[in-house]
């Protein structure tokens, strides 16, 4: 098992909502998590059985967080060998799933 942290500014807050869950671990596929969290950033907790990945969990993250710009989230993945491409897609699901109206973070880098 590898546990990784990232952690980036944001733009956008939902606000107060209910934690999301999308996905399962199993394998070829992870479950992803959004909670409320305290503060201007989105931090992202990965937790994988495929060691030695890191580069290219940083990409996909980093991408994700580019198109959502997401703030005040805590974002947790538990992975069980799940490619890019499903992880991109269960990321986007579950922030598809926060409330709309995301509101803008005053003094956020644009």
């Amino acid at each position: 098992m590898e546990k990784l942290h990232f952690e980036f500014p944001g733009q956008h807050a939902p606000g107060h909502f209910t934690p999301v869950l999308v996905g399962v671990v199993g394998s070829g596929n992870l479950e992803v998590m959004l909670e409320p969290h305290r503060g201007p950033t989105c931090t992202i907790d990965i937790t994988t059985s495929a060691c030695g990945f890191g580069p290219i969990w940083e990409a996909v993250v980093h991408d994700f967080q580019a198109r959502h710009r997401l703030a005040g989230i805590a974002v947790s993945i538990n992975d069980m060998g799940a490619t890019p491409a499903v992880v991109s897609l269960r990321l986007d699901q579950a922030a598809a799933a926060l409330p709309p109206g995301l509101q803008a973070i005053s003094g956020a880098p644009t």
